[in-house]
């Protein structure tokens, strides 16, 4: 958001929220915003622009609050339940951040939000909160504080298609660095599904889909112990 918003301006009653995942080498993160003074935590999303595409608008809204610009981002599912939006928790919003209410009116109606989830290489990342926010931070999904509105459903339905399409989308990609080892590759599986793998049985399926290319061997300690590197293909 920004901290002029004419109606004019903007597509209306249309909205966007992203669920950025990141990996920190062993658990799976989702970047959380806090509004200014109101104890509101939340994803980051914002508005379309007239003359702008809707996915322009969430790669802007994301390489802004992430300093990247080469993101993978999937969009997942639409959200417009009746009783998602609550026009007292955006007038707080507006309010402790000392914007006009009566300018920024067309903000406190009924939105629907699309959703997006974005897969980001954790080490890269240089946060920055939005004009309306005290703070982004990565929080773990397992330890997420209170969301507003409906946004802890994003992050569910979020991490259901992740799940679903684990494979097909080949998410770590955007996850690891460019060369990785097998046990990496098999961490990002665990921390996104939840659950522990058989090594053997994973890479056993990974070599068999042909989407791995293997290149030299990380030596760190033993020679005969030193796992092989891999990229996607």
């Amino acid at each position: 958001m920004s901290s002029s918003k004419e109606k004019r301006d903007y597509i209306q009653n249309v909205s966007y929220d992203s669920v950025i995942f990141g990996f920190n080498g062993s658990q799976l993160k989702i970047l959380v915003l806090e509004y200014h003074n109101t104890g509101y935590f939340a994803l980051p999303g914002g508005f379309v622009k007239m003359d702008q595409s809707l996915d322009d608008a969430v790669k802007n809204g994301v390489s802004q609050r992430t300093g990247l610009q080469d993101i993978y981002l999937e969009q997942f599912y639409t959200f417009g339940s009746l009783e998602r939006s609550d026009p007292k928790i955006m007038e707080k919003i507006l309010t402790e951040n000392k914007l006009d209410l009566e300018q920024h009116q067309w903000m406190l109606g009924r939105f629907l939000s699309i959703g997006y989830y974005a897969l980001i290489n954790y080490e890269e990342v240089s946060l920055r909160p939005d004009e309306l926010s005290d703070s982004i931070n990565w929080y773990s999904i397992d330890e997420l504080p209170p969301l507003m509105m409906d946004h802890k459903e994003m992050v569910d339905k979020a991490l259901e298609v992740l799940r679903v399409n684990l494979d097909r989308k080949i998410v770590g990609t955007n996850l690891l660095p460019q060369k990785f080892t097998m046990r990496q590759l098999q961490e990002v599986y665990e921390a996104i599904l939840g659950e522990k793998i058989r090594r053997t049985t994973f890479q056993r399926k990974m070599l068999s889909m042909e989407i791995l290319v293997r290149h030299e061997k990380l030596f760190q300690g033993k020679a005969h112990k030193a796992p092989y590197l891999y990229s996607f293909k």
